[in-house]
């Protein structure tokens, strides 16, 4: 049995397909477009999932949209016209958008796709958040809490799942309390996203990477324009912002009023914190002190993000007893969150699917079809991230000769990894193109950029020369699963699929942090774990380097330039690296160099 699973018209647009309950491929229509957060309808990534698993439209059994665009469009359509005539211009758009396009998504599966309308479902938005953690997850029965901007009315919701492996008992997933519209954690944080001068729903992380350079000396203020009760329910005071009526704006002149102008958007950043010597070419104490208030806004949301979210972990845990927890929504990005549950909340297990945002609700969407509304048991876990497009040798060899780079073949893997260690220990930058690329946000190290994480310099060699992007975003540590305790101080790495994604932040082990200063931010690093089963050329690589020095971390971040999606073919790579500092690039069996 095929079922395709399709989001899309808000960000982040996806599909994925599953045979039999078990995923085949997923992906992002950004990787195909390259339109960074592309929320268009997705038939490259749709022609994709057919493509890989081998099928035609004809043989899909269901395809499966992620939410109920009814009830969405009632939301939208009830709250411009309580907040009229305010709202006309998201009433306008909104009609616009919705009659065009929004309305009809049957018709377009029907026609776009090549299915009957019979074969087409709908799954509510936060159902299809929770079932792409609870059946991906290894528990069979287990908490559940999601948390994004908003659903259809939704912004988070908890409850509790079941779900066998051996086909004997029930598989459900019950919702049983929520948030509603307006009131919403993660629209909170986008409008300090906003605030801080990044772009909302594709900024939020840059505020979590500014947070650890300033103090929480701000929450008594944000509480004053949110309620936060002891379960975690959020009440935001409406008269501080306009999300709900404006089209370009999500905060108001009174927000202003309390917490000072907002941020220059691409303007420089900053502080003693960043730069304890003064020494950034465009210094000046008075920029520097203004930053700092914006550093202080930063950890102020970010801690009030967090400890909501601990209320809300907590009261699922009260209301369920469960000792497993799964998560999803945009919010459940938020790796440092994530941390302190696993550190600090009452739960043993927790799980997080590395496509936890909007994208991911394709995958959701047909798993809920596949166990719940058919009642099929379960086989599937996800141990690894990898369900993208590959490449052959020929496509990669291919596409290198048209660039007129140099290359080098190997017929040796462990002579081409010891090239690539070697170019590392010598201060170089590689880009590293291998397999399938990597379902959700996270480069995973099939579509990475490799360094070396022990001088404090090799940061600023891959910011301002490479990513061309915030001197203050930190980089992550990836590091032999097996390895990990040596290095943080999270109990149970081994056993922490949270970690494997790149979805938590660890403090750091002290004596260690001077032999990782490149990804260690303020004393802490978002790590990934690898175990040699999952990846293991990417394993064998930090093996040798940590081999060489002692130190089993590489530096790991996205193979992209700023404002571009992640690399999904041998062209896009060979792009990415023309265009960029990249020293020597490995594509498969292939070593690239430049002049």
């Amino acid at each position: 049995m095929y079922i395709l699973g399709v989001s899309c018209y808000y960000h982040d647009s996806s599909a994925s397909i599953i045979k039999d309950g078990e995923l085949i491929a997923a992906a992002d229509e950004e990787r195909f477009s390259r339109k960074k957060h592309d929320n268009d309808y997705p038939s490259k990534a749709i022609q994709f999932c057919l493509n890989f698993a081998g099928i035609t439209a004809d043989e899909l059994d269901y395809v499966v949209f992620y939410e109920k665009p009814l009830l969405k469009f009632e939301r939208i359509l009830l709250t411009t016209l309580s907040t009229f005539p305010k709202s006309w211009g998201v009433f306008r758009e909104s009609m616009i958008a919705w009659f065009n396009e929004k309305l009809w998504i049957k018709s377009q599966l029907q026609t776009q796709i090549g299915v009957p309308t019979k074969k087409i479902l709908f799954v509510e938005h936060h159902l299809s958040h929770a079932a792409s953690a609870m059946f991906c997850s290894p528990f069979e029965e287990s908490a559940v809490l999601t948390i994004d901007g908003v659903g259809e009315w939704t912004t988070a919701a908890m409850g509790h799942a079941t779900a066998t492996f051996d086909g004997n008992g029930t598989n459900s997933i019950t919702l049983n309390k929520e948030i509603r519209f307006p009131n919403s954690l993660g629209l909170i944080y986008s409008a300090f996203t906003a605030y801080l001068g990044f772009r909302v729903n594709n900024g939020e992380y840059k505020v979590m990477g500014m947070a650890p350079y300033g103090e929480p000396k701000y929450m008594d203020d944000i509480y004053k324009v949110m309620k936060v009760d002891s379960d975690g329910g959020v009440e935001l005071d409406m008269n501080y912002f306009c999300f709900h009526h404006s089209t370009s704006q999500t905060f108001n002149h009174r927000f202003e009023e309390l917490f000072g102008p907002r941020r220059t958007p691409e303007s420089e950043f900053f502080t003693l914190t960043t730069h304890p010597t003064k020494n950034h070419p465009d210094w000046t104490d008075s920029v520097a002190t203004q930053n700092q208030y914006y550093a202080d806004i930063a950890a102020s949301i970010q801690r009030v993000t967090e400890d909501t979210i601990l209320k809300m972990v907590q009261a699922v845990h009260t209301e369920t007893g469960s000792k497993n927890l799964v998560m999803a929504g945009g919010v459940a990005l938020n790796s440092v969150a994530n941390g302190r549950i696993v550190r600090e909340g009452p739960f043993e297990n927790v799980f997080i699917q590395p496509s936890a945002g909007d994208s991911g609700t394709s995958l959701g969407a047909a798993l809920y079809v596949y166990h719940v509304l058919l009642g099929k048991p379960r086989k599937f876990v996800m141990e690894h991230a990898y369900w993208g497009a590959e490449y052959s040798e020929n496509d990669i060899m291919e596409a290198i000769k048209q660039s007129g780079f140099a290359f080098e073949h190997f017929t040796r893997i462990d002579r081409l990894l010891d090239r690539a260690v070697d170019a590392i220990l010598n201060e170089k930058v590689i880009g590293w193109f291998n397999g399938r690329f990597e379902w959700g946000p996270r480069a995973l190290g099939h579509r990475s950029i490799l360094a070396d994480p022990r001088k404090e310099e090799m940061k600023e060699i891959v910011n301002t020369k490479i990513k061309f992007r915030e001197p203050f975003r930190p980089f992550a540590p990836v590091v032999l699963e097996n390895k990990a305790h040596h290095y943080f101080s999270t109990d149970r790495l081994a056993e922490n699929h949270l970690a494997r994604y790149m979805l938590m932040v660890s403090p750091v082990v002290e004596d260690k942090q001077d032999k990782m200063q490149a990804v260690c931010h303020n004393g802490t690093g978002r790590l990934q774990t690898v175990r040699r089963d999952w990846n293991p050329r990417y394993y064998r690589i930090i093996e040798k380097f940590g081999e060489a020095t002692g130190v089993y971390i590489l530096l790991n971040t996205s193979f992209n330039l700023r404002g571009e999606p992640i690399v999904n073919t041998p062209e896009n790579a060979l792009n990415t690296f023309a265009k960029s500092d990249i020293d020597q690039l490995v594509m498969g069996d292939f070593l690239v160099r430049k002049p």
